[in-house]
């Protein structure tokens, strides 16, 4: 195993990817001569060439497009986007073309595609910068959402996508770019739509996904010396979900809290809450509890921010709320 960083992991898995496959390439503002905003291309530049690693004006509705376009001649692109921010200039060509391009062409066209680069937020960037779509993205027949936590599964995770014969969405932090994990010295690919098991419980099962389930991991540290053991559910793929993963969890410890890095109004949380009602009901002591951020728009002062993102104290809280303690 080596240890590296979570942008050298993506780094990693794009050009292992391009080696593989030379109908693959890369698009986006800054990812080749500057190496990515986030320094998450470095050097493949120099190992493709500008025409395999194209830099791109601000202009997202027009290269979303022209990679659309692409994989109805036969390429695979992979388009980053600087912030997910940014995708909603091109989100008509996300929406309306790259999700629908097979069903209405009859299956005539696939459209292999992903789309990758930064959600949720990411300090103190403000309001316009700071918003979490992987319910909105999963909202929409015909798009894959993958949501990676940890430097592992998103190197396994993104060749698993960039793989794939349908559009994915690839969601990344800016505040992950530096963490460092663990992955193996050579070929690995983490199947989509699997959830894993990072942590084992009995008394409580805690889902989540991306990089606010380390708030998760915090608290179930703190309540471990309480007694309560947690398990936490890293859902990795937001859709499609891994609902046999969590419902097997939660007919094994019979209490649900969802921790979310988005709006409280009709997000991932609130799928799962349906999906659990609906199936493991009879399994529930206590009813579900769902974190999510304030339903405002992000703040940019550091204290109301603070208080706007959930964290691990309101873990703790819920976990003994449902626990009744």
């Amino acid at each position: 195993m080596r240890t590296i960083q979570f942008r050298e992991a993506i780094c990693e898995a794009m050009s292992e990817e391009m080696r593989r496959d030379e109908s693959i390439y890369l698009m986006g503002e800054e990812v080749a001569e500057y190496n990515g905003a986030y320094k998450a291309s470095k050097g493949m530049l120099d190992e493709f060439g500008a025409k395999r690693v194209i830099d791109t004006p601000i202009a997202e509705l027009g290269f979303a497009g022209i990679a659309v376009g692409s994989t109805m001649t036969g390429n695979r692109p992979i388009v980053e986007y600087m912030t997910f921010n940014f995708s909603l200039v091109g989100i008509d060509q996300i929406i309306n073309n790259a999700a629908k391009i097979r069903q209405m062409s009859g299956g005539q066209f696939k459209c292999p595609i992903v789309f990758r680069g930064p959600t949720a937020s990411a300090g103190q960037l403000g309001a316009t910068h700071s918003q979490a779509f992987e319910s909105w993205f999963a909202n929409t027949p015909g798009l894959k959402v993958i949501v990676p936590s940890n430097v592992y599964d998103a190197k396994g995770l993104l060749k698993a996508a960039i793989r794939d014969d349908d559009p994915v969405i690839f969601m990344e932090s800016e505040q992950m770019y530096g963490d460092k994990g663990e992955v193996p010295e050579g070929e690995y690919v983490v199947p989509i739509g699997v959830a894993d098991i990072k942590r084992e419980g009995t008394d409580v099962t805690i889902v989540s996904f991306g990089k606010i389930i380390k708030e998760a991991y915090k608290a179930a540290d703190e309540l471990e010396k309480e007694g309560i053991s947690c398990e936490i559910i890293d859902l990795r793929t937001v859709r499609p979900m891994d609902r046999e993963a969590i419902l097997k969890s939660v007919k094994k410890t019979n209490r649900l809290v969802i921790l979310e890095e988005a709006w409280p109004f009709g997000n991932v949380a609130t799928e799962i809450t349906y999906l659990v009602q609906s199936q493991a009901f009879d399994y529930l002591d206590a009813p579900i509890i769902k974190i999510n951020t304030a339903d405002t728009p992000a703040p940019y002062s550091p204290v109301l921010l603070a208080e706007w993102l959930p964290n691990s104290n309101d873990v703790v809280k819920a976990v003994k709320k449902v626990m009744y303690k």
